[in-house]
């Protein structure tokens, strides 16, 4: 997960190129950064420490504690969407089979903590209601500036605690935008929905899985 490309391609109607040009994103993305790690590295508990305020300060206290959970700030290195864990499996799912991938993951206490860039916890909520997707979606919990959330410890060593599903594991990890996260949502409602509805992403001629539309049929 070292190397990744950034996708900021808004999810709204475009030219008819947009879904072939974002299958191809995508699937680069997939190319590079297929491996992912339960286990923090060193470069990744740097960037985890970048979040405080004193990050040498929080370096020494996990080399010393590295079991203890900690509690970071969002809105700076990262933001925060908390979603149920059968929901935020379906997102993860979609990520990694047809999207570029994830950013960092935590669980905990049946929720799922996706790792994303900073400003997404204060776009997505709009996003979902601007795409008609609100009510369709699980109620979210975006943590971003002013919030601060406990993440699971370098080792977690109690399968009750917070526990990595994604670890980061570099210093720069790639982070997915509210957009990513929107095509993510839509495509996890996608997978638990009866067979017989009809759902697609925008309007397009052939409906096969790398087609990402964003509107809803009713």
């Amino acid at each position: 997960m070292s190397v990744w490309l950034r996708d900021e391609t808004p999810l709204s109607p475009a030219q008819s190129d947009l879904d072939e040009r974002r299958s191809d994103i995508f699937a680069l993305l997939r190319d590079e950064g297929r491996h992912h790690t339960a286990q923090v590295t060193a470069p990744g508990a740097e960037w985890l420490a970048s979040a405080a305020p004193y990050p040498r300060s929080t370096l020494a206290l996990w080399e010393a504690r590295p079991a203890a959970p900690a509690v970071l700030p969002c809105g700076a290195a990262f933001d925060i969407v908390n979603v149920p864990a059968v929901f935020g499996r379906r997102m993860l799912d979609r990520l990694w089979a047809d999207g570029p991938g994830s950013g960092p993951v935590a669980a905990h206490r049946g929720r799922m903590l996706l790792f994303t860039a900073p400003g997404t916890a204060h776009r997505l909520p709009s996003l979902l209601r601007w795409e008609e997707w609100g009510e369709a979606v699980p109620p979210l919990l975006c943590h971003g500036v002013g919030d601060a959330v406990t993440i699971p410890a370098l080792r977690p060593q109690s399968a009750d605690g917070p526990r990595w599903v994604v670890a980061p594991d570099t210093r720069q990890p790639w982070l997915p935008g509210p957009e990513v996260l929107l095509w993510a949502c839509v495509r996890a409602v996608r997978t638990g929905r009866a067979p017989d509805v009809r759902v697609s992403i925008f309007p397009a001629a052939d409906q096969d899985a790398n087609v990402y539309d964003v509107s809803r049929r009713r």
